[in-house]
């Protein structure tokens, strides 16, 4: 990395940083751009250059939680499905405690939930994740545009991963631990992953060779 980008990364993560710190201390609502600005010492512009949406100061892991999914099928091992590469990369999220899935404390939950701007732009993620998915499945299995397969797996495999990713919220506002929440989610995961072993355990293998 050069040192112009190094110094656009440094900028944008202390526009960040100091966004987040107001809104858990004050409500998302009650923040404006120009507090955050004030805050990183940066112009109003400068903020609205990196983060276009007062929600992607926030909800920062927009790029990771977009694309996760369909990374994890780009990248699974030989012989591995798209549901066992999927269901790899939960657990071990989980046993990182990823902020990605959810584990981002108390104060940030609270925050997400509280504001139904929030949550209406989570909703986009997920919904913007579940489309990557699909053209990752189209991509890999060389569905024509016109089959439905890749659309309807990925809303499925990608529906698992909402309804964890909210479990971990739920969790995370019923004050419990993160090893708790781990726990839970672990068992839950494979539940829900087995059910869809039937449909799926033979669907978008990657060839041995």
């Amino acid at each position: 990395m050069g040192l112009r980008e190094m110094k656009k990364q440094q900028t944008r993560e202390n526009i960040s940083h100091e966004a987040t710190r107001l809104f858990l201390r004050h409500g998302f609502d009650r923040v404006t751009i120009a507090d955050v600005a004030a805050a990183a010492q940066v112009a109003k512009m400068t903020v609205t250059n990196y983060f276009p949406r007062k929600e992607d100061l926030a909800l920062d892991l927009h790029a990771a939680f977009v694309q996760r999914l369909a990374r994890t099928v780009a990248d699974r091992a030989p012989g591995e499905s798209a549901l066992a590469a999927l269901r790899r990369g939960f657990l071990d999220a989980v046993e990182r405690r990823d902020p990605v899935i959810g584990f981002s404390g108390a104060g940030f939950a609270r925050m997400i939930t509280g504001s139904p701007a929030l949550v209406a732009r989570l909703r986009e993620f997920h919904e913007e994740r579940e489309d990557a998915l699909a053209a990752a499945l189209a991509e890999d299995t060389g569905a024509a545009p016109s089959d439905p397969l890749p659309r309807l797996a990925a809303a499925q495999l990608a529906g698992v991963h909402r309804v964890l990713f909210n479990e971990t919220l739920r969790r995370t506002l019923d004050d419990e631990t993160d090893d708790e929440i781990a726990a839970a989610l672990t068992t839950t995961a494979h539940v829900a992953f087995d059910l869809l072993e039937p449909s799926f355990s033979t669907y978008a293998v990657r060839p041995l060779s």
